[in-house]
């Protein structure tokens, strides 16, 4: 980030200062096509701006400081406090400014801003900014989903670098990153919460292999990443050897937080479009006049409201100094089933149209298929997933279980055993 570039705000600026300095900023920067379209919604702008267009223009957004507001300069924010933060978004939220490099902002910058070096920040945060240095998270394997503890993945010390070997699983979007964190065991004989680190690699590094995995719906969001003594130095370590899981947690709470939905300030859904334009499209098949429909339609539509209001307080907490912890988690599990009951009836509302091909065809092959389905059917078959990525419903309902109503844990026979003594598939 340039100084020329960032904007002229700091801790000191009022509110209303701000809200000009922000509002002459979108006037000179933001280009007029898509500040145009702004009063017609999200639909419109998506109408004249293209993924590349933006991806192409993101730069701007990011010297700005505006993308990470609250973050050091150092880092490529603006330090501004959570009040000034949210008046700033509220100038940009007409223009659909989504942040970039999701992953990156949600899941690798917690665990640098809690655990890492400085020398780490500064390396990897301007860049992950700019969405210049994309980031994945190498974190489920074959045999260890739920139980993630359980992981096998193996690094070995060399000298000053990490020699890893593996298999990771469902690893989205490393198709199209530099960068992942990933968590790896490096002491078998410890507990298997005890003897896992942290470290960060690069995927472009030798003997690291990702191989797509395409969804339901045709598409390529997963993938599988076989790691063949790939090093990784030491200085790429994030936390102290053998406290990996608790690093983890800050990267773990941040996932769920970013797929929360509604106001999370993450992604507002996987799979499909939200609330607002089913209630559009409902009403261009006509179909607001059914009052079974209007039911459904209302019922989604309050629960997506209430949704939203549950994540401005989680993220007023983090704005404040806190932490997201296991209330992250309320919003993954209601998000998950909203989600799917939302895409469910975005497909239902289009009855026969709903079809993925003439009864009297082959179905046709994963890219023909892909083309062919509807929006609304995509969008439903990719949120079946919701229940499972980003820790699974009923993991997330132990968490709450456990650390928010303070029920017991479940009983492990196996509790303080070493990992390499405790039965695996």
């Amino acid at each position: 980030m340039t100084a020329a570039a960032r904007l002229p705000l700091d801790r000191s600026s009022s509110l209303d200062e701000v809200r000009a300095v922000v509002a002459d900023w979108v006037e000179a920067t933001v280009p007029q096509a898509w500040r145009a379209a702004a009063p017609r919604g999200r639909a419109a702008i998506r109408a004249v701006r293209s993924r590349a267009d933006y991806e192409a223009w993101y730069p701007a957004f990011a010297d700005s400081g505006l993308v990470v507001a609250t973050w050091p300069v150092a880092y490529g924010g603006l330090d501004l406090s959570a009040e000034q933060a949210r008046a700033a978004e509220a100038v940009l939220a007409p223009y659909n400014l989504g942040r970039l490099n999701p992953l990156g902002l949600n899941s690798a910058a917690p665990a640098l801003f809690a655990h890492g070096t400085e020398e780490q920040r500064l390396r990897f945060l301007p860049p992950l900014v700019r969405n210049e240095e994309r980031w994945c998270q190498l974190l489920s394997e074959p045999g260890a989903g739920s139980d993630l503890a359980s992981l096998a993945t193996r690094a070995v010390r060399d000298g000053d670098e990490w020699v890893l070997t593996g298999q990771k699983v469902w690893t989205t979007w490393a198709h199209v990153s530099e960068f992942a964190i990933c968590l790896v065991r490096t002491d078998p004989t410890a507990p298997k919460r005890k003897g896992l680190s942290y470290l960060i690699v690069d995927l472009h590094a030798p003997g690291v292999e990702v191989r797509a995995l395409r969804h339901i719906g045709g598409e390529v969001d997963f993938n599988e990443v076989f790691l063949d003594e790939v090093r990784v130095p030491d200085a790429w370590r994030i936390g102290a050897v053998g406290d990996g899981w608790r690093v983890a947690g800050s990267t773990l709470a941040g996932e769920r937080q970013m797929v929360s939905g509604s106001g999370s300030g993450g992604v507002d859904r996987i799979g499909g479009a939200g609330v607002d334009r089913l209630l559009e499209r409902a009403a261009e098949l006509g179909r607001t006049g059914d009052p079974a429909l209007r039911q459904r339609l209302m019922r989604v539509y309050s629960e997506e409201r209430i949704r939203r209001w549950t994540n401005d307080r989680v993220r007023a907490t983090i704005r404040a100094g806190g932490t997201a912890g296991a209330a992250s988690s309320i919003g993954k599990v209601h998000q998950g089933q909203l989600n799917q009951a939302i895409q469910l009836l975005a497909a239902d509302l289009l009855g026969p149209g709903a079809t993925g091909w003439e009864a009297e065809q082959s179905p046709p092959g994963p890219e023909a298929w892909a083309a062919t389905l509807p929006l609304e059917v995509k969008g439903m078959l990719r949120s079946r997933a919701n229940t499972i990525e980003g820790g699974t419903s009923e993991v997330n309902r132990n968490i709450l279980a456990e650390r928010v109503l303070g029920l017991p844990r479940e009983p492990d026979p196996y509790q303080g055993a070493a990992w390499e003594d405790i039965p695996r598939s």
